[in-house]
């Protein structure tokens, strides 16, 4: 399925995928999440997604865990390390510590990090829509 990046003007850029829309802008408006705020935010939502199926599975609750995303960037501002702390409440059982972190390593934005697709980028001259 195609996603569809369009410009609906000043400094945004908008994807449409699935029914979803998905909106982004930069400084000085910033009136949505920058695209690479967007991108930071799928590494630990995707987590997210896996820590609560994880519980949901074993009806484990789920009041008091979050996931505290710290990014570390480089000299250049590129990310090369990532942080992802799953935050539990005393009363979550310790057995399942271990599991939550396996949990979270399954998700699919981390191993596509892991092993990077093939960018194949080129100019289409199409008909104006």
């Amino acid at each position: 399925m195609d996603m569809i990046i369009d410009f609906p003007g000043g400094l945004r850029v908008d994807a449409h995928y699935r029914g979803h829309d998905f909106q982004t802008d930069q400084p000085p408006v910033d009136s949505a999440p920058m695209p690479f705020e967007l991108f930071l935010a799928s590494i630990g939502t995707c987590a997210g997604i896996y820590v609560l199926g994880f519980c949901r599975q074993r009806n484990l609750p789920t009041e008091g865990i979050r996931i505290v995303q710290r990014n570390h960037p480089n000299m250049q501002g590129m990310i090369e390390k990532i942080d992802l702390d799953i935050q539990v409440p005393p009363t979550f059982p310790a057995q399942y510590y271990e599991a939550l972190v396996r949990s979270a390593e399954l998700c699919k934005v981390k191993k596509t990090l892991e092993h990077p697709p093939v960018f194949d980028v080129k100019t289409v001259v199409t008909e104006t829509v």
